[in-house]
């Protein structure tokens, strides 16, 4: 067998396995799940009417609060997944299990592409049953076009593909899994300083750029351009050049630490 074919099949082992872990330990990933849930339905129910008023300048419209936050939330749910992720790759490093892996006769970067592509997938699992729950409550995007539909479920596989190469890293460089929870905190901390449930303009003059330039805000907003037809502008460009630099980023980090031999 060629490099490639031993690298595609030892990857499918090592996705399966994983798979195969958060299935049979699903507790982790329904805490994270019911997190952005739990929040969905408080800003909903609870401070709809009051933030829907506060941002319109008019009445109280809890139906456009829910079109406004859900883009946000559902970004907010790939972070709290990752944060899953950074803990299972904590645990193989911890547990011996990699060092079995590195006697084998297997591509050495399959267990990392492994926990990445399982990864990215329960994000967008994840995502779509945010985003049921959200249609339940009342969410609609009936103006988008399948184009528009297609690119919004790319930037969301893009941002979960990044954010995931990031949490592995982090994952690799923690001595347990309670350490790689703790690091990969930020994954759910930014979208709430982000623009996720109030416009960055409405923020402190010292804290809008903070909000503006940090990677959850122009995937947001441009998420909310592609469901909900507001203006993009230059937020499209930052948020795919945020996706694309935290990939590489987390990727040769990820991989560098991995390859380094163990002391």
């Amino acid at each position: 067998m060629s490099s490639l074919s031993l690298a595609v099949r030892d990857s499918s082992t090592m996705l399966r396995r994983n798979l195969l872990h958060a299935r049979r330990y699903p507790s982790l990933t329904l805490n994270l799940l019911l997190t952005p849930i739990m929040l969905l339905l408080l800003f909903v129910y609870i401070f709809g009417d009051v933030m829907s008023a506060g941002i319109g300048g008019g009445g109280a419209d809890r139906s456009e609060y829910i079109a406004y936050i859900v883009p946000g939330i559902l970004l907010m749910t790939i972070g709290g997944t990752t944060v899953g992720t950074a803990v299972s790759v904590s645990n193989d490093m911890t547990e011996g299990i990699i060092a079995r892996f590195r006697t084998m006769a297997i591509h050495r970067g399959s267990v990392l592409v492994g926990h990445v592509v399982g990864s990215v997938l329960q994000s967008i699992m994840s995502v779509v049953l945010v985003g049921a729950v959200a249609v339940a409550i009342g969410f609609r995007s009936t103006d988008a076009t399948v184009l528009e539909w297609l690119a919004a479920f790319g930037l969301l596989a893009l941002f979960a593909m990044a954010l995931t190469w990031v949490a592995v890293g982090m994952g690799l460089i923690s001595p347990n899994a309670e350490a790689a929870s703790n690091n990969a905190m930020p994954m759910i901390l930014l979208p709430l300083f982000s623009s996720a449930f109030i416009p960055v303009d409405t923020m402190p003059g010292w804290f809008q750029p903070i909000a503006e330039y940090q990677p959850f805000t122009p995937a947001i907003e441009t998420l909310r351009g592609l469901l909900l037809g507001s203006e993009i502008g230059h937020n499209g460009w930052l948020a795919i050049a945020w996706c694309l630099g935290l990939a590489v980023l987390g990727y040769f980090w990820s991989t560098s630490k991995f390859n380094r031999d163990p002391k």
